[in-house]
């Protein structure tokens, strides 16, 4: 299974994918398209290229009550052109122009730009997802991040989820921030872009 492309690049394998499996992967993906996979690491057939393999964290806020932001504003689909942007800009990971749709983003404006956002993204059963949690280079240092982190906290907890992150393993300046907000680290993970081959078949 996989998100449609405009919402996330993610897609759903077994931990030990079969060879019917790739087929159908390649078959959602299109000859010479692109798939993310995320979680254990995964070997793909012979002629499949590892466009990326990055090494990444997961961490869980079970202790984390958040706390509203009034500041922070709702974004809607009226402000996907100027998160696109930002997303551009700083780099959080996949944000697509339909992203949005997959839960509630926060963001704060300066001067009327944006110029920080987080939002939700997955949400397994009893979870949900803080992503794309990212502020423009100007305004860094300033604990916005932190802010919008808590907020969007706020609303998961109290519609009875427990929030959780991702970010990679290298980012050792988010997770610092992550962690003095209350997350900790749950599990390593992987975070893959496999290309499908030309030929396939």
């Amino acid at each position: 299974m996989r998100y449609p492309l405009d919402v996330s690049p993610f897609l759903a394998l077994p931990d030990r994918p079969s060879s019917s499996d790739w087929d159908d992967v390649a078959k959602l993906a299109g000859r010479g398209g692109t798939v993310a996979v995320a979680g254990l690491a995964v070997v793909p057939p012979e002629g499949w290229e590892v466009v990326f393999n990055m090494a990444g964290v997961q961490m869980t806020g079970e202790d984390v009550t958040g706390a509203p932001d009034d500041e922070a504003v709702q974004l809607g689909p009226e402000d996907v052109p100027e998160m696109m942007d930002l997303v551009e800009r700083t780099q959080p990971g996949p944000f697509l122009p339909r992203t949005i749709e997959l839960g509630s983003y926060l963001g704060i404006r300066r001067g009327g730009a944006l110029v920080a956002m987080a939002g939700e993204r997955l949400r397994p059963p009893g979870w949900t997802e803080i992503s794309a949690v990212c502020t423009d280079e100007a305004f860094r240092g300033r604990g916005l991040a932190g802010r919008l982190v808590l907020a969007v906290a706020a609303g998961v907890r109290e519609r009875g989820d427990l929030p959780f992150l991702h970010t990679v393993a290298d980012n050792v300046g988010a997770i610092r921030l992550y962690r003095s907000l209350g997350f900790r680290l749950r599990r390593t993970t992987t975070f893959q872009l496999l290309r499908v081959p030309i030929l396939v078949g």
